[in-house]
């Protein structure tokens, strides 16, 4: 365990997270909170002073000299942390209520209500994919038009477009200058971006990267090159450890390495930076050079390596991170983690309160402080049962996961078994495969080497992949959670029992072993409930839903997967964004066999669960697609399922049911592929009432549709287009007349979905909404001539 002196650091840290975090949450307050603070910092300074100057002139007393001193000296130490603290608190505030004026800017200019909003901008942030495909990009504004106005505006903000709509798709990256026009809206308060923009109307690259980032971006676009024609999934995974670049991870090894909890692998983190600077002062002084030359090239050598991978959060922490610790060495002090740590995180926090807020700033620092501080006892713990080389090897997954799982059950309330086995395995390959693909990226003026080194950095890539999707496939991966704060609240208490289990200290007190035993009952009380929780979502599920459900809709989160039954047949529309919940609900429903799978469309949203129904399929009824598309159809076939491209008036059965396809339209050229080629089916009969599933289908299709004359109301069930966006056209739900509006949309999204306009047009006509984000699984089935609902959440 560290001493106390450096553990100094740690309230100051803490309170500047939290005087952030608050700042950044109520902006409006942060002015009044940074002059609070400065006025603790200039009273408490002043303390200090006086109190220096009493120690000094202080006269010695005969028989007790240090009682006097000592409370003096230490009280002088607490009130120099409080004033860092105030300090770099105040710091923080300051700096939030400094840039509220021109966020607050932003909604004067009343950009939200659907009105058309274009932006310059220049792209600061990585260009990625989301889950449902669209790319999304942070960037600094420079004027903002609305309508015939033109605004300044210095101010950050998040595009989101899909991939088809920006000119020059290959040019946008970190310092391409941009157009982007669509709709807005401000943002979160806790969030950097002062709006969001779903750019709609298309994004255009005026100006290209130039300098730096133009050379960076052109050596991670090489390394993408060098390793496009290598096979298997572990060529996607090089440049993902080597510069963090995840535009080729497949959406199913993506999914894999989340459930093996190895999704850490394929984002730049403090290992890699760590991993960096050693290498160049390894290098340095191979060379010779002094210890100010080594801090020197270090400096240097991290500087490039952050522009090379884009400063994300945890990028960021590194860094800051690593540049103190080389200070440290340049001044000849030795550096105690957790206070670098500690400085590293002050200083963030007010160059950027915003990463207050930022879960993956929290995950890093979390996981940074668990290694420091939890993994030598947890390995001297292990240390008793297992050889010591063994133990060290595993109580530093261990030690990262106990930290990180309660800030990772906000995200999903799964908790990883397997997750420190498959990073047992997998983290000796890692640096190996991050070494070579940094290698293969900087050999890009030799196209003959950096092939060979990109082929060797595909070796422990591949290692890593096939460990990750091992484990996914492996029974009982995941064990259900509590949801939020309550369940990550939960989770740390477990975790915190778990560590005083492993942990053994040496002439423990009563009071530590019955800590211990108690640390004991609980671990064992947690661990038979959560395999219980884990029987009823599989095995015992099925007593739990109605006997004589028709349709089920799976609480898969933001995405779509509905069941539909009729005379012991299967038929299931579309397999939401990740295998795990899809498979959970699959367990439970007590379904082995998919007689037909409707894939509406390609976006990740509804085919990223296909992992976990490949070879149980029968049929397959899937829309256009692209190539990726195409692969995803090839890859069903290949495992024994009959695939056939749906158009409007297809028909066939499903047991006693039929099922009919409005759209698309087999000549439509207007929409050839994405959403608005979603297939839309109308499922009735055998017990299954009248349904109408729109996949993601928007207004100006919605209403071709309408007008065909293709729909049969009255409609018991509507699945509601798109998760309920605000791109409907009222005039289908009109003429389709449905008594149940079906929302299928995941909890908190980032879209507001579902929004409130078009529940408005639900409510206009008549039907009532169930949604999976409020009911999670909704079962329903005909009923005296109704339609008869059961609710997870509220029966």
């Amino acid at each position: 365990m560290p001493r106390a002196p450096a553990l100094r650091l740690v309230p100051v840290a803490g309170m500047c997270w939290a005087t952030a975090g608050a700042s950044a949450l109520v902006p409006a307050a942060a002015h009044w909170i940074a002059l609070a603070l400065w006025a603790i910092v200039a009273s408490t300074t002043l303390a200090v002073l006086i109190l220096s100057d009493g120690t000094r002139s202080l006269p010695r007393p005969a028989q007790h000299p240090q009682p006097l001193r000592m409370p003096r000296h230490a009280l002088r130490r607490i009130l120099v942390v409080a004033v860092l603290a105030a300090a770099a608190s105040a710091a923080a505030a300051s700096h939030v209520a400094w840039a509220q004026p021109a966020r607050a800017s932003i909604a004067d200019l009343a950009i939200d209500g659907g009105r058309a909003v274009e932006v310059r901008a220049q792209v600061v942030g990585k260009v990625e994919r989301r889950a449902d495909g669209t790319l999304s990009f942070d960037a600094r504004t420079s004027q903002i038009a609305i309508g015939a106005e033109t605004h300044a505006a210095d101010v950050d903000v998040t595009v989101r477009v899909a991939g088809d709509d920006v000119d020059r798709l290959r040019q946008l990256d970190v310092g391409a200058a941009v157009d982007a026009r669509g709709t807005a809206a401000p943002g979160r308060p806790a969030e950097r971006s002062a709006m969001v923009l779903w750019a709609s109307r298309g994004v255009d690259v005026v100006r290209p990267p130039e300098g730096l980032t133009a050379v960076a971006a052109d050596l991670r676009h090489g390394l993408l090159r060098a390793v496009a024609g290598l096979p298997g999934m572990g060529a996607g995974l090089v440049p993902g450890l080597a510069v963090g670049d995840t535009s080729l991870v497949s959406p199913t090894l993506d999914t894999a390495m989340k459930a093996a909890s190895l999704s850490h692998l394929t984002a730049v983190s403090g290992a890699n930076c760590a991993l960096v600077v050693g290498i160049a002062f390894a290098l340095a002084a191979a060379c010779g050079a002094s210890r100010g030359g080594r801090v020197v090239c270090g400096l240097v050598v991290l500087v490039g390596f952050v522009v090379l991978v884009t400063p994300e959060p945890s990028v960021v922490r590194a860094a800051a991170m690593a540049a103190i610790a080389m200070l440290a060495v340049l001044l000849g002090r030795a550096g105690v983690g957790i206070a670098l740590l500690s400085t590293a995180v002050t200083v963030l926090l007010i160059a950027d309160p915003w990463l207050a807020a930022s879960l993956g700033f929290a995950l890093s620092a979390a996981a940074t402080a668990a290694l420091l501080l939890c993994a030598r006892p947890l390995a001297a713990g292990l240390a008793h049962h297992v050889p010591r080389p063994l133990a060290l090897a595993v109580a530093m997954p261990l030690a990262a996961q106990l930290a990180c799982g309660p800030l990772l059950i906000l995200i999903e309330p799964t908790v990883p078994v397997y997750g420190v086995i498959a990073n047992l395995l997998a983290g000796p390959a890692a640096p190996v495969a991050t070494v070579l693909g940094l290698a293969a990226c900087a050999a890009a003026p030799l196209p003959w080497l950096q092939s060979g080194l990109a082929a060797l950095a595909w070796v422990p890539a591949s290692w890593i992949a096939a460990t990750a999707t091992t484990t996914a496939v492996l029974p009982g991966g995941a064990l259900p959670w509590l949801e939020g704060w309550p369940g990550a609240v939960a989770l740390a208490i477990l975790g915190l029992a778990i560590g005083l289990v492993v942990v053994r200290g040496r002439g423990a007190s009563r009071i530590q072993r019955l800590a211990r035993a108690g640390s004991v009952c609980l671990v064992a009380v947690v661990t038979g409930a959560a395999l219980g929780a884990g029987a009823l979502t599989s095995i015992a599920g099925r007593w739990t839903l109605p006997a004589d459900w028709a349709v089920l809709a799976c609480d898969v989160g933001q995405g779509d997967a509905v069941l539909l039954r009729s005379a012991g047949a299967t038929a299931l529309i579309d397999t939401g964004p990740a295998p795990e919940p899809l498979a959970a609900c699959l367990s439970r429903a007590g379904i082995e066999r998919i007689d037909l799978l409707v894939l509406t469309h390609y976006d990740l949203d509804h085919i990223g669960g296909l992992a976990a129904v490949r070879g149980r399929v029968g049929s397959v009824l899937h829309g256009p697609g692209d190539a990726e598309g195409k692969a995803q159809i090839a890859a069903l076939t290949a495992q024994g399922a009959r695939a056939t491209e749906a158009s409007a008036g297809l028909t066939g059965s499903l047991g006693e049911a039929r099922w009919r396809v409005l759209w698309p339209k087999p000549d439509s050229r207007a929409f050839p592929v994405g959403n608005d080629a979603s297939v839309v089916v109308d499922v009735r009969g055998g017990g299954i009432p009248p349904t109408l599933a729109l996949g993601d289908l928007s207004a100006s299709p919605q209403r071709v549709l309408t007008a065909s004359g293709a729909l049969a109301p009255p409609y018991a069930i509507v699945k509601v287009a798109h998760h309920g966006s605000a791109d409907q056209d009222a005039e289908l739900y009109l003429a389709a007349q449905p008594a149940v509006a079906l929302v299928t949309v995941g909890i908190d999204n980032d879209y507001d979905h579902p929004r409130s306009e078009t529940l408005t047009i639900l409510d206009t006509v008549g039907a009532r909404i169930v949604r999976t984000d409020q009911d999670g699984a909704i079962a329903l089935w005909s009923s005296d001539g109704a339609v008869a609902i059961w609710r997870e959440r509220g029966g």
